[in-house]
């Protein structure tokens, strides 16, 4: 349990965001342009960036243009390319909290351990590695690509040479002329085959399952179009809706599997110009329809497996032998540096295990392994409560930065409400969240997410996808264009007092020191 917090200085605050990456950078953005100063956001890491500060393995890069992977509110980014690279991107997020002033809200090196909803004061008390917080209001920006997902396989512990995860990726290794070995064929590893083919002695790549594949127009900008883009009214905002309706073309062919061979027919095209060897592109052609896992773009993936010391096998790893990988298929392989390009465990929120509501149970009790929310957004039992980029918001064709703008205006409605009415707590009905989500999974039982004929990260080990949206990215941020309080049980009004301004931090004191780092 959250330990009591009685005989310690308990910092409150109106509302804790918990992450900095695009989420909690955007959430503290929007709360304070609505009004709402009284806000920290609580980093665990030493500096901002979320999955772009994480992930720095080579080719790194966006496959969401750059256009619409950035701020509405912060458009006028002059990109070097048409999909930035992991720094471009960190350093956008580092100029946007710099641009509005974030670093008086932003403590970073404070890692959230746990909370719990004090129904009697109408709070969440937080547990933090910084001592103990309170918040009117708590918003969960960690995002669904944090945990990795490890490779656990017998002998893997004992591998005698370097292993890591993408998403941890050691620099201190030199990869020149090694005998390099990556495991996993979704997005990872197709940006990093290519990036670190060029230095090593010999490329394995273990994918057990084929992925569909569309070229990238990854271009670069020149600086004559930005500073063109800067000087015309409403260009920017004219390419953002440009590839805003491109992107949702796709999200119709997902939603329609028929419309979905269009697509086919263009990734068999592209597999079949960049890959003239007949048996290699047998085992790069999916037997699934496209859109039933994320779809992936590259113009380079492809031209790298056919280089002759680039190797392809089509099966999954089983075992680790000293320095050997075993495959499933008993394919043996020597390995000096072991890569794993295996995902993260998407459904694991990082808070749901310490994270208890109004019943004492704790979200992860709530969810019991298949997650759910309103609208993707508010938990019933969890008052106050927020997640970002929640269970079914997301696809495979737009960016989520679309989905999260949405929702920050959703939250922003949310606090408006509370204050209008002098109300202390908003709680979802569950009735309200059932239908929904009942709604939700239906809807998906005709989309080519649960009808394609592959397994993916959508699902729970039960079969249930509580990653995808069924419908249009425009159906979504209607939805969330305003708070339908007729969902929610709100306590009895209350005298409003003012809140409790935000601890300053004083020369000296843990916060200012774990803040030292901020943009």
């Amino acid at each position: 349990m959250i330990p009591a917090q009685s005989e310690r200085t308990v910092r409150d605050v109106r509302a804790v965001v918990v992450g900095a990456g695009f989420s909690g950078i955007g959430a503290a953005v929007r709360l304070r342009e609505a009004g709402c100063e009284d806000v920290l956001v609580l980093e665990k890491g030493t500096h901002l960036g979320g999955t772009w500060r994480e992930n720095t393995y080579p080719g790194c890069a966006c496959d969401v243009p750059s256009t619409l992977y950035s701020y509405s509110f912060t458009p006028d980014a002059a990109w070097s390319r048409v999909f930035a690279g992991q720094q471009e991107i960190l350093a956008y997020l580092r100029a946007t909290a710099e641009r509005y002033r974030l670093g008086d809200v932003l403590r970073c090196g404070v890692q959230v351990l746990g909370a719990r909803w004090d129904g009697a004061a109408g709070r969440w008390l937080l547990e933090t590695s910084d001592g103990p917080y309170s918040a009117a209001v708590l918003v969960l920006a960690t995002g669904p690509w944090h945990v990795p997902r490890r490779l656990e396989v017998p002998g893997i512990a004992d591998f005698d040479g370097p292993v890591f995860h993408s998403a941890r990726w050691d620099h201190s290794v030199d990869l020149t002329g090694r005998r390099v070995s990556v495991v996993g064929g979704g997005a990872s590893a197709v940006q990093i085959v290519p990036a670190i083919e060029g230095q090593a002695a010999t490329v394995n790549l273990f994918q057990r399952t084929p992925q569909w594949v569309l070229p990238k127009p990854d271009l670069p900008v020149p600086a004559a179009l930005n500073r063109l883009a800067d000087r015309v009214p409403g260009a920017r905002g004219a390419l953002r809706a440009g590839q805003y309706a491109l992107q949702e073309g796709f999200g119709y062919a997902f939603r329609h599997p028929q419309a979905a061979r269009l697509l086919e027919a263009g990734a068999r095209a592209h597999l079949r110009l960049a890959v003239p060897d007949v048996r290699l592109r047998r085992q790069l052609t999916p037997d699934y329809r496209l859109g039933c896992k994320r779809l992936l773009t590259s113009s380079t993936f492809y031209p790298a497996l056919c280089q002759p010391h680039v190797h392809l096998h089509s099966t999954g790893v089983s075992a680790v032998r000293g320095n050997e990988i075993v495959g499933a298929d008993g394919t043996t392989v020597p390995t000096d540096v072991l890569i794993e390009a295996t995902g993260f465990r998407v459904g694991e929120l990082p808070l749901a295990t310490t994270l208890y509501g109004t019943n004492g149970r704790t979200l992860d009790e709530a969810w019991d392994g298949a997650p759910q929310a309103y609208l993707g957004t508010t938990v019933s039992g969890f008052p106050n409560l927020f997640l970002l980029l929640g269970p079914n918001l997301l696809g495979g064709s737009t960016s989520a930065i679309t989905v999260l703008e949405a929702q920050l205006t959703y939250l922003v409605a949310a606090l408006a409400h509370l204050d209008r009415g002098g109300h202390r707590a908003l709680n979802v009905r569950p009735d309200a969240q059932a239908a929904h989500n009942t709604a939700v999974q239906e809807a998906l039982a005709t989309t080519v997410y649960n009808t394609g004929g592959c397994t993916s990260y959508y699902f729970t080990p039960t079969g249930q996808n509580t990653f995808a949206w069924p419908w249009s990215t425009g159906r979504l941020m209607r939805r969330l264009s305003r708070f339908d309080d007729d969902a929610y049980t709100s306590d009895t009004p209350v005298r409003r007092l003012p809140l409790p301004a935000q601890a300053r931090p004083q020369p000296g004191d843990r916060t200012t020191a774990a803040n030292a780092e901020q943009p």
